[in-house]
C-alpha cells in the first residue's frame, strides 16, 4: 500500500490534471513558484497546508478532505533526496595500486579519513577518486568533491571559509555565520546527520583543511596533497611512490592499447596487467614469443609486448630495451606513462623504440612526455596549448577558449579535441575541458618562454566574461563562477581596474542569491577601489552602497554601517552620522540639505545635469533607508528616524512615490517600536496613500501593529503571498504571531511564529530571523506561565491554530500564504522598493 506521501503526491497530481494547465501556468495561477510546485509534484517536499488550499481554489477543489491525508504525509516528511555525487569519473585505465587502495579502504573504515601524499603527477587524485567509487556504496548520502587548488598554478588556495560555502552549499545548506569556525561547527553538523565521503583534493597545508574535517557520525573525507600533512592526527597518512616496474608496465601497455606479458605471467595469458585489444597489424610491430618471456631474460620489471602467436620478429631485443627506456624516462608516474602511451597509441608507424628515443630528447621526464606530445602538434595547436596555460580558472567552455586564441569558434573546438585526443586535455564534460596542473603548468612556462601575446589574450578572456555576466542567466553563474572569480583575481593581479570595477557589479544575478558571502565582500572591497583609482566616485559609491548591503546580509551590522557612511560621504549625499546626531534630528532632516547635495554643482561651477542630479537623489535617498535599516536593526531608533525622514524627504524630491511611502512606513515602524503608537498609525496611513502592490506591505504591518487590527496584518500576509515574497511572508506572520499572542491565544500564536521560522530556514535573513526566533521563544515562555494557572488549565484548548480550522474564514487564511521557499536567496524585507 502506499503511504501516506505517496497518496498525497497522487491527489496533487489529480489537481493538475483536473486543471488542464501547465506547471507553470497552475503555479501561477496558484500563487506558488513553479520550482516549489515541481517539488510538491515530484514528492521531493511536502508542500505547506496553504500551499495545498492553493492549488485546490485554483481549480474550484473543496480543500477539506485533503486535510487528514496531508496531515500525515506533514508528519512522514518527504522522500529523500536523490543521493548527491560529485566525484570525477573514475578511470577507466586504472592499473595497481592493490596494497594502498586495501590501506584506503581500511582506513576509512576505521579511522573515517585518509590524507593521500606523494610527488605531484604520482596518481594521488586518480587513487582517492578510484576508491571513492568502490566505496561508494558504504554512502547512501553521497559524494562530495572538491578542489581545494593548493598547487594548482594561477590559483590561489580556498581560504577556509570559501571552501566551507561550497562544502555546504553543496548539502543545500545557504544560510551561512560569517565566522570560519561557526561555519566549520555548521559543516560537522550537518555531516554527522548524514553518511557522505567527501573528497577534498589538492590541499595546501593542514590549516587550510582543518576546519573541513567531519566530527563525529559515519561520514568519512578523502585528503590529497603534494605535501604529508603530519599534524592532522585524527587523519592517517597514506603515502604513494612511483609505479613499481610490472604495475607501470600495465598502465603504459593499457594507454597505448598493446598486448602485455610479464616475465612471471602463466603461459595461457597475462596475470592482471591484461591486454586492452591490440589490433593485429599493431602486435606485430611489437610482439615478442611467450617463450621469449620465459626464457628467464631480466627485465628489471619491465614488460614484454606479445601477441599469442610465436615467432620472434626481427627487432624484437630493440623493442625490449625500448620498453624499459619508456618506463625509465617516465619514472613510474601515471600521467606520464599515459601520455607516452597514448602518443604510441596514435602512431601506427611507431615502435617502442621509436617512442624511447624521441622521450630521450627531453630535458627531465615531464618535458619529455609532455614536449614529445606537443612535438607531435601543428603551429596553430601549439599555440593554444601555451595559451590554456594561461587562462584564468579551473575547467572552461569553448566560448572561453574562442576568447583567449582569437580562433573562429569551428576551428577552437577543433583544436580542443586534438589536445584531448593528444591526452593534453581533459574532456569532464560535452563542451567543458580541464588541464591537469602539471601540464598547466607545463604551458604558463611556455607560454613565458614563447607566447608574446599571452598578456593580451588574458584580456580578451576577462572581457568576454565581463561581457556575458552582464546579462547571464543564473545557471550560467552556477556553472563558470569559480571562474568569474579567478578572472576578477586575475584582472586584479594585472592592474586591469576596469574589469575589476565592473566585473563585480555586474555579478548581482548571482550575489542577490548568495550576498553576504566571503566572495561577495571580497570582490566588492576591491571594485570600489578600483573605481576610486578610476575616479568614478558615483560607481564607487555605488559599489560601498552594495557592499554595506553584503554586510548587513550577513548581519555585520557595524560593516554595513560603515560602508553606507562612506558611500555616502564619498558623493556627499548625506552629513556624516555622529554620536550626537539624534539630537539634531529637526535641523539635520531639512529636506533642502539633501537636495542640495544631490544637485551640488561640480568642480567647474556648473551644475550637473539633471539626469545625473535625479541618479545621485536616488542614490542619496536609497542610503538614508538602508542606514536606517542598519540602525534599526542595532536598536538605535531615534538614529534610524532621522535617517527614514531624510530619505523621506529625498524620494519626494526625485518624485518616487514608492519610495517616499517606504520611509514613511518604516519611520512608523521605528515609531511604534518607541512606543508611539498614534504617531506610527498616522505614518502608516500617509505610505498607504502613496503605495500600491506589495509596497503597501510594511504599511500594512505597522498600522496593523500599531492599531491592533488583525485584519489589517492578514491583508498584509495575503499581499506577500500573491507577490511570492517568502522573507515577506516571514515578517507577516511573526507580526500576525505578536498580535495573538497579546490577544492570549498562544497555539495560534506560535503557529505564525513557527511558519515565519519554516520560510526563513533557505533564506539569507539573519536579522529577521534572529527577530523572529526571538519572539518565538518569548511566546513559548509566555504561553509556558499562562499554562500553570488555573483559569489556562481549565479552558479552551486550539490544538492547531487557525490552520486546523475549517470553514471559508480559515480557508481564506490559510491560501494567503505561499508555500515554502525553493531554495534561493530572498530580498530582504525592507529592499521591495528596489525594484
Amino acid at each position: 500500500m502506499a503511504g501516506p506521501h505517496e497518496r498525497l503526491v497522487s491527489q496533487l497530481a489529480q489537481i493538475k490534471d483536473v486543471s488542464g494547465l501547465s506547471l507553470r501556468a497552475l503555479a501561477t495561477r496558484a500563487g506558488l513558484s513553479s520550482s516549489s510546485l515541481s517539488r510538491y509534484l515530484t514528492g521531493r517536499l511536502v508542500p505547506p497546508w496553504d500551499a495545498v488550499v492553493a492549488l485546490c481554489r485554483a481549480v474550484g477543489r473543496d480543500p477539506r478532505p485533503l486535510r487528514p491525508i496531508w496531515a500525515e504525509a506533514d508528519r512522514a516528511g518527504a522522500a529523500p533526496p536523490p543521493r548527491r555525487n560529485d566525484l570525477p569519473a573514475d578511470l577507466f585505465d586504472f592499473t595497481g595500486r592493490e596494497t594502498e587502495i586495501a590501506r584506503a579502504e581500511e582506513l576509512l573504515r576505521t579511522a573515517g579519513a585518509v590524507a593521500i601524499d606523494g610527488m605531484a603527477g604520482v596518481g594521488k587524485t586518480s587513487l582517492a577518486v578510484h576508491v571513492a567509487h568502490r566505496a561508494a556504496g558504504a554512502y547512501p548520502d553521497g559524494g562530495l568533491y572538491l578542489d581545494l587548488h593548493g598547487f594548482t598554478p594561477g590559483h590561489e588556495p580556498l581560504a577556509p571559509a570559501v571552501a566551507l560555502e561550497r562544502l555546504l552549499g553543496a548539502l543545500d545548506v545557504t544560510h551561512l555565520p560569517a565566522a570560519v569556525d561557526d561555519r566549520a561547527a555548521l559543516w560537522r553538523s550537518e555531516l554527522s546527520r548524514r553518511r557522505v565521503l567527501v573528497v577534498l583534493d589538492n590541499a595546501a597545508d593542514t590549516a587550510q583543511v582543518r576546519p573541513l574535517l567531519p566530527g563525529a557520525g559515519r561520514s568519512a573525507v578523502l585528503l590529497t596533497s603534494r605535501n604529508r600533512l603530519i599534524s592532522l592526527d585524527a587523519v592517517p597518512p597514506l603515502s604513494l611512490t612511483p609505479l613499481d616496474g610490472d604495475d607501470a608496465a600495465r598502465l603504459f601497455a593499457r594507454a597505448a592499447g598493446l598486448t602485455l606479458r610479464l616475465s612471471g605471467d602463466a603461459p595461457g595469458g597475462p596475470s592482471g596487467g591484461a591486454a586492452t585489444g591490440l589490433p593485429a597489424d599493431a602486435a606485430a610491430r611489437l610482439s615478442r614469443s611467450a617463450a621469449d618471456a620465459d626464457t628467464g631474460r631480466p627485465s628489471g620489471g619491465a614488460a614484454g609486448l606479445s601477441r599469442p602467436d610465436t615467432g620472434r620478429l626481427a627487432g624484437g631485443a630493440a623493442e625490449d630495451e625500448g620498453v624499459e627506456q619508456v618506463l625509465a624516462q617516465c619514472g613510474g608516474l601515471p600521467l606520464a606513462l599515459r601520455m607516452a602511451g597514448a602518443r604510441l597509441r596514435h602512431r601506427p608507424g611507431w615502435t617502442v623504440a621509436v617512442l624511447a628515443e624521441r622521450l630521450r630528447d627531453g630535458a627531465n621526464r615531464f618535458d619529455a612526455a609532455f614536449g614529445m606530445s606537443l612535438r607531435q602538434l601543428d603551429d596553430r595547436q601549439r599555440r593554444v596549448f601555451r595559451l590554456l596555460g594561461v587562462l584564468p580558472g579551473g575547467d572552461f567552455g569553448t566560448d572561453a577558449a574562442v576568447a583567449l586564441t582569437g580562433l573562429p569558434r569551428g576551428r577552437c573546438a577543433e583544436v580542443l579535441d586534438e589536445l584531448v585526443d593528444a591526452h593534453l586535455l581533459q574532456e569532464t564534460s560535452p563542451g567543458r575541458f580541464r588541464m591537469h596542473d602539471l601540464i598547466r603548468q607545463y604551458a604558463a612556462d611556455l607560454a613565458a618562454e614563447d607566447e608574446a601575446e599571452a598578456g593580451t589574450a588574458v584580456r580578451r578572456v576577462l572581457r568576454h566574461y565581463l561581457a556575458v555576466a552582464a546579462g547571464a542567466a543564473p545557471d550560467w553563474f552556477d556553472v563558470e563562477y569559480p571562474n568569474l572569480v579567478a578572472a576578477f583575481d586575475t584582472a586584479v593581479r594585472l592592474g586591469d581596474d576596469e574589469v575589476v570595477a565592473d566585473l563585480a557589479p555586474a555579478m548581482r544575478v548571482w550575489f542577490f542569491r548568495h550576498r553576504g558571502t566571503a566572495d561577495h565582500v571580497r570582490l566588492l572591497e576591491k571594485a570600489a577601489d578600483a573605481a576610486g583609482r578610476l575616479g568614478r566616485d558615483r560607481q564607487r559609491a555605488s559599489l560601498l552602497a552594495d557592499l554595506g548591503f553584503a554586510h548587513a546580509a550577513a548581519g555585520r551590522l557595524t560593516e554595513a554601517l560603515d560602508a553606507y557612511e562612506a558611500a555616502a560621504a564619498l558623493a556627499d549625499l548625506a552629513p556624516p552620522l555622529t554620536p550626537a546626531a539624534s539630537a539634531n534630528t529637526a535641523a539635520s532632516a531639512s529636506p533642502a540639505v539633501f537636495v542640495k547635495s544631490a544637485v551640488a554643482a561640480g568642480p567647474d561651477g556648473a551644475g550637473r545635469p539633471k539626469e545625473d542630479a535625479a541618479a545621485e537623489g536616488e542614490l542619496a535617498a536609497a542610503l538614508a533607508l538602508r542606514t536606517g535599516f542598519v540602525l534599526r536593526d542595532l536598536s538605535r531608533y531615534p538614529e534610524a528616524r532621522e535617517r527614514f525622514q531624510q530619505a523621506r524627504a529625498l524620494f519626494a524630491a526625485t518624485g518616487n512615490r514608492g519610495g517616499e511611502s517606504q520611509a514613511l512606513a518604516f519611520d512608523g515602524w521605528v515609531a511604534l517600536r518607541l512606543g508611539h503608537r498614534d504617531d506610527a498609525a498616522g505614518l502608516a496611513r500617509a505610505a498607504l496613500d502613496l503605495a500600491e502592490g506589495p509596497a503597501r506591505i510594511t504599511g500594512l504591518i505597522t498600522l496593523g501593529r500599531a492599531t491592533g487590527s488583525l485584519p489589517t496584518l492578514e491583508e498584509a500576509l495575503r499581499l506577500a503571498g500573491e507577490h511570492r515574497l517568502p522573507h515577506q511572508q516571514a515578517w507577516c506572520h511573526n507580526q500576525i504571531g505578536l498580535a495573538l499572542r497579546e490577544s492570549g491565544d498562544f497555539p495560534a500564536a506560535l503557529d505564525h511564529h513557527r511558519r515565519a521560522l519554516v520560510l526563513l530556514e533557505t533564506l539569507a535573513e539573519v536579522q529577521l530571523e534572529i527577530e523572529c526566533r526571538r519572539d518565538h521563544d518569548e511566546t513559548v515562555r509566555l504561553a509556558t506561565e499562562a499554562a500553570r494557572t488555573p483559569a489556562a488549565r481549565d479552558g479552551p484548548a486550539a490544538e492547531d491554530g487557525p490552520a486546523a480550522k475549517d470553514g471559508p474564514a480559515a480557508e481564506e487564511q490559510q491560501s494567503a500564504a505561499n508555500g515554502r521557499p525553493t531554495g534561493g536567496r530572498a530580498r530582504p524585507v525592507e529592499s521591495g522598493l528596489e525594484g
